[in-house]
């Protein structure tokens, strides 16, 4: 009993640690995989941009998002690897791409992609404590081997030399006293700050999604004003309702009552293993007393008492002859 009271002490506590466990790892994960997600769907329609004849490369086309993501504007340009090294790309958008650009692995032909995420950007891309002064942008590089492939794995580029810029065009005044920074979403779900240059440039060396941030709580002015409906397979990650958030609960609750009832039968099981035990234990001794050598009872007063048949050895004189 007094490992069953301790377990229902630490039931508690530990329900308290699988909760904070879950809600901790569940929302992140949500978060990452959503903004995966879009990557995904944009490349799927930033390839349908490009013609299907006189395809150019070194130009840039413009492509249509799905239609429940209206203000997100997307964009693909096609180049040779080592086109890309030796001269870099003057203008892509808000990005200026210099030379000394590797890319891993190697292909021989890649696609960068655009996103400009607008309105979605608080979406996609929450932060707690900051408010965005500029919409969230974003350059990936995909495989150009097959211009209707889909769900691709992004390549990995790198500036070894100067650092790509990505020059800012819609930006919004830092309330005073405060400090604009930027921010870097990488494609691990982490982020970076750095400092702003003049004239709203940001600097990096990888390929993922920026912004201007300032840490400052204001009422939201990028989020969409209302959430995508409808539904279709094309539609993927734009369809965020109610009913989705109210799933995550719900699954939290059943992940932390799950834990709890898991708890409780533990306990149940090791204190009828306790019991089990104790039982085999009482077992083995009265066994072992019925195949003792029964006695005889007698009185003795007041009071019963075993006692032997017989003495078991005769006595013998060690001597017989008496003088």
């Amino acid at each position: 009993m007094g490992l069953l009271r301790s377990l229902s002490m630490l039931l508690p506590l530990l329900l308290w640690i699988m909760w904070m466990s879950v809600v901790r790892a569940q929302l992140p994960v949500d978060k990452e995989r959503a903004a995966r997600s879009l990557d995904a769907l944009l490349q799927d329609y930033a390839y349908r941009a490009f013609p299907s004849v006189h395809l150019r490369t070194g130009k840039l086309y413009d492509g249509e998002p799905p239609s429940n993501l209206t203000g997100i504007k997307i964009s693909a340009m096609r180049l040779r690897s080592g086109s890309l090294r030796t001269r870099g790309v003057s203008r892509f958008k808000e990005f200026e791409i210099p030379t000394g650009v590797a890319v891993q692995p190697y292909v021989e032909r890649l696609v960068l992609v655009y996103h400009n995420l607008g309105n979605w950007s608080l979406v996609y891309y929450p932060l707690p404590g900051y408010t965005y002064l500029a919409p969230v942008v974003g350059l990936l590089a995909y495989d150009a081997l097959n211009l209707s492939a889909t769900n691709l794995p992004t390549l990995d580029i790198t500036a070894l030399d100067d650092p790509i810029s990505i020059n800012f065009s819609e930006v919004k005044s830092a309330p005073s006293g405060y400090t604009a920074k930027c921010i870097w979403f990488n494609l691990q779900g982490l982020t970076e700050f750095s400092n702003v240059t003049s004239n709203n440039i940001c600097s990096t060396k990888k390929q993922g999604h920026f912004s201007i941030v300032v840490e400052y709580t204001a009422p939201p002015s990028l989020a969409p004003e209302s959430p995508p409906t409808g539904g279709g397979p094309n539609e993927g990650p734009g369809k965020r309702g109610n009913g989705k958030g109210k799933s995550k609960v719900w699954k939290i609750v059943g992940s932390a009552l799950g834990g709890f009832a898991l708890l409780v039968l533990l306990a149940l099981l090791v204190l009828w293993v306790r019991r089990y035990k104790h039982r085999k234990r009482m077992d083995r001794m009265e066994k072992a007393a019925e195949a003792g050598e029964a006695l005889q009872m007698a009185s003795i007063g007041n009071t019963r008492a075993p006692v032997a048949m017989g003495t078991r050895t005769q006595p013998v004189l060690e001597n017989e002859y008496v003088p």
